[in-house]
């Protein structure tokens, strides 16, 4: 990190992002988005209405106000991460637990929580974020709040349709970005499959280690008389026919083999990739795959890779930006919250990329979260004491003390 103009870098970021997606804002609105992320960047604990009346010049009775109103996070953030994403793109999604406590939360009730290993009591958000298989960056897009089970029962939903139906609701803006999709094997079910079809997109996933798979039959036609053959007989991982499969060329050291096979469970044909790893002396496989028969293996392993990006976006907002610290009782206030958390770590991935002398760096979001945070403590230190600190005599030492606690450039 090298300019302290830490706030001119900021505001260039956000402006030129409200200026490409064309989000329509009054000046009040647009100089409040300005406002917000830079204190979600700025607050150390935890981010809740008190927490912001406390750290800006106005009341807790602007921010609840404030974040009833909607705002287009999903054109903001695209317009945020696209001139950092490569051709080799996809729109990931996961669901995330959030935990909660009380009764009238608007969507509180059981869910999966991966750490736990259990459903706990709390709410859950659907994130679509957009990665780059080349940079293996990821930016978020967009948070949905998840109903409870007892609220899509009641309207003859499953939880998958639910998923697709977000999907469905994004398809415009996600068919402008990508053709691709992927998710973890949780989504790889012919009921998700069939409605991402359905929506002209692609899905690159995950299948179980027991997944019933058949050749497609390469045998010439005799002449006799009824159908040929389609299939050429059930696959075996641990044996794979060469004569189907081929090797899987990439620099990265992975063994993998792929081949256009019949899945029994999606009733389609798919791109399967095989993976084979060594662990602890015994060959153990992952089945990567996509609905697109003519996308390039090495794409599907490295879009699936790179998935696992999403996580880091979920973790960051939750350690940094206060994900899971919004006290709302409002659906649309809860919605803006999550959205705002996660769109944060977005900007500064981003500031950190318009740096030339930090774009190799590894991203680190705490030193962002410590940077702005001295710059906002030290504004107010020279405010109240009318210190100048452009100074020539002064430039030095506030430099030390904006620095002060990050890491090392």
């Amino acid at each position: 990190m090298a300019t302290p103009a830490i706030y001119d870098l900021y505001s260039k970021v956000v402006l030129e992002a409200l200026s490409v997606s064309k989000i329509k804002l009054n000046k009040c609105r647009r100089d409040f988005m300005i406002e917000i992320f830079m204190l979600y960047l700025s607050i150390p604990s935890r981010i809740n209405f008190l927490q912001l009346g406390r750290y800006s010049l106005f009341g807790e009775q602007r921010f609840r106000g404030q974040f009833e109103q909607g705002f287009d996070f999903f054109s903001f953030n695209k317009a945020l991460s696209m001139p950092w994403i490569g051709n080799r793109n996809a729109v990931a999604f996961d669901p995330s637990f959030i935990p909660k406590s009380g009764k009238h939360t608007p969507g509180i009730g059981y869910f999966w929580s991966g750490c736990a290993g259990r459903a706990l009591r709390g709410i859950e958000i659907l994130g679509l974020s957009v990665i780059d298989a080349d940079t293996r960056l990821s930016f978020h897009l967009d948070a949905v709040q998840t109903p409870p089970t007892n609220c899509l029962q009641d309207n003859d939903l499953s939880l998958i349709d639910w998923y697709a139906g977000v999907i469905k609701k994004h398809i415009e803006l996600i068919l402008s970005i990508t053709r691709y999709v992927v998710a973890d094997a949780y989504f790889s079910k012919k009921n998700f499959v069939d409605k991402i079809l359905g929506c002209s997109l692609h899905l690159v996933s995950k299948l179980r280690e027991d997944a019933n798979l058949s050749y497609l039959s390469i045998q010439p036609k005799t002449g006799k008389r009824g159908r040929p053959a389609k299939y050429g007989g059930k696959i075996d991982f641990r044996k794979l026919n060469h004569e189907h499969f081929n090797m899987v060329v990439n620099d990265k050291g992975i063994t993998a083999y792929s081949a256009i096979v019949y899945s029994k469970s999606l009733e389609r044909n798919i791109l399967l990739v095989v993976e084979l790893f060594l662990l602890k002396g015994k060959t153990i496989y992952r089945l990567l795959f996509s609905t697109d028969t003519t996308q390039t293996p090495i794409d599907v392993i490295d879009i699936y890779h790179t998935r696992f990006q999403i996580e880091f976006g979920f973790r960051d907002a939750k350690q940094f930006a206060g994900l899971e610290n919004s006290q709302a009782r409002s659906e649309n206030k809860l919605n803006f919250h999550f959205n705002a958390a996660l769109t944060t770590v977005n900007i500064a991935k981003v500031m950190q990329l318009k740096n030339p002398q930090t774009r190799e760096n590894s991203f680190s979001m705490a030193t962002y979260k410590i940077l702005f945070h001295n710059k906002l403590m030290i504004s107010r230190f020279f405010r109240l004491f009318a210190i100048n600190p452009n100074s020539i005599k002064n430039r030095q030492l506030v430099n030390e003390l904006l620095y002060f606690g990050t890491m090392a450039a």
